[in-house]
């Protein structure tokens, strides 16, 4: 896990000062790194009935979309408001700095459906617990939400369901 997590970049003061940003591009774009990342989180789940994994905009869709193809099946995805073809469901939060809404076609589950969300990186875990939120909404199980790296200090699994929170890297 040691050589993944050296891969990953600080940025320091970014996107404003006093913040050390955890550039996961490095990591992406080396692509033994990626297919390992891949795998390990991946590996966790083989043989379990998983329905759908869900990707939250943006970087979610990348890990999700891989994790969809490792483990046979489909990828729904969270996107800002508008930009869903399809008729959605949607939930509004609030961030530090705001707020935001996120938006689901609303034929994306079916009730039972077991489902994992994605993401790239677990911060203080306001979008991931709006997201479980919307998911719920469905009938859809949360079987874990899963993520590449977790920023650990910030305190983001307190807002997730216990014991289905897993990731892969912790800084």
């Amino acid at each position: 896990m040691d050589q993944l997590k050296d891969i990953i970049r600080d940025i320091p003061d970014f996107p404003k000062k006093g913040i050390v940003f955890k550039d996961i591009t490095t990591l992406l774009s080396d692509a033994k790194s990626f297919h390992r990342m891949v795998d390990l989180l991946a590996h966790r789940y083989v043989g379990e009935k998983i329905d759908q994994i869900v990707g939250i905009e943006a970087r979610g869709f990348i890990l999700g979309s891989a994790l969809a193809y490792k483990l046979g099946t489909g990828i729904t995805l969270v996107r800002k408001p508008g930009k869903l073809p399809y008729n959605t469901r949607s939930i509004s939060y609030e961030l530090e700095y705001g707020s935001d809404t996120l938006e689901i076609h609303e034929d994306a589950f079916k009730p039972g459906d077991k489902v994992i969300i994605a993401d790239d990186l677990l911060a203080t875990g306001g979008t991931m617990a709006a997201v479980v939120d919307l998911v719920k909404q469905f009938g859809a199980e949360i079987h874990e939400c899963a993520f590449m790296a977790e920023l650990e200090f910030l305190n983001g699994r307190e807002k997730l369901p216990e014991g289905k929170v897993f990731s892969l890297l912790k800084f």
